[in-house]
């Protein structure tokens, strides 16, 4: 019988260069989608997973993001005098409980599963344990990591979300050598970050859900070089594969967004947008005008 995964790891200690200057002065993951924040989105999807208990890696400067998440007596006492009901449930879902939430510092940035191994000492040694992206923004019916959540409960192991990728990208991802494909999951024979054209096993991609067993956190304590002299978490989960436990992919229903790119997040934001009943009409309207002038012009 599988360990309840209760604890999540959000590394969010990145400076989010590529969206300067706007993170300047603010974290990347207070960034808004719509309305709602990057970070906003991922903790939505894990508490839909179950997840009790959420570890933010951090750095200097995210103070706002600590901010985000703390009460706003000022701010609710005014919507409550006002009748605003509605912004004050809104609210609600950015508060979180005294002890849920937990801050650890990555004081210099050595990779991905640097920033995982981080938070080692707040998790327990024997139970798996999620990792999420916030740059990766899923759109589906059902929240990916939980859809991960219920296979996992039948493979056990760890588990990396995946999806199927076009031949030009996949050397910017961390790729899966399958071993026997089961439909919506896939056993794992191989794992490679960031193969070189032409030497990728698969192109199916691993992005950014994690559901971990608790001895990738012994991996990572080896503390190996990988791709770019960084400390790669795709390594440490490369090391269950031969183990009993295993590793499966998992290929989750939805639509996945790159956040961390200015394309993505634009991409992103329409799509967002136009699956909101009070923006829809307005903003497709203005698209297609927009494709009207641009095709007028040619």
């Amino acid at each position: 019988m599988t360990r309840k995964v209760t604890k999540a790891i959000f590394p969010v200690a990145g400076l989010g260069t590529r969206f300067l200057p706007a993170t300047k002065s603010i974290p990347k993951e207070i960034m808004t989608l719509v309305d709602r924040p990057l970070i906003q989105y991922a903790i939505d999807e894990a508490r839909a997973a179950g997840i009790k208990e959420f570890i933010f890696v951090t750095s200097r400067g995210k103070g706002a993001l600590e901010d985000y998440f703390d009460h706003s007596p000022v701010l609710e006492q005014e919507l409550r005098k006002k009748g605003k009901d509605k912004l004050l449930e809104v609210l609600k879902g950015t508060n979180m409980d005294s002890g849920a939430i937990a801050y650890i510092r990555q004081h210099k940035a050595l990779g991905l599963g640097h920033a995982v191994w981080c938070a080692r000492r707040l998790l327990d040694p024997k139970e798996p344990f999620a990792v999420i992206l916030p740059d990766d923004v899923i759109a589906a019916d059902k929240p990916c990591l939980q859809q991960m959540v219920e296979a996992y409960e039948e493979t056990g192991g760890s588990m990396v979300a995946a999806m199927e990728v076009p031949a030009d990208k996949v050397s910017a991802y961390g790729v899966l050598d399958v071993k026997e494909d089961m439909g919506s999951s896939v056993s794992v024979k191989g794992m490679v970050e960031k193969p070189a054209p032409g030497t990728e096993p698969s192109n199916l991609a691993v992005i950014g859900r994690y559901i971990l067993d608790p001895n990738v956190m012994k991996n990572l304590n080896k503390m190996k070089s990988g791709a770019g002299g960084e400390i790669q978490l795709t390594d440490a989960i490369a090391d269950e594969i031969e183990t009993d436990r295993g590793v499966y992919g998992f290929r989750f229903a939805g639509q996945r967004f790159d956040c961390g790119s200015k394309a993505g997040f634009l991409q992103a934001t329409i799509s967002f947008g136009l699956s909101r009943d009070d923006l829809r009409d307005e903003l497709q309207e203005y698209l297609d005008e927009l494709s009207a002038m641009r095709a007028a012009a040619q």
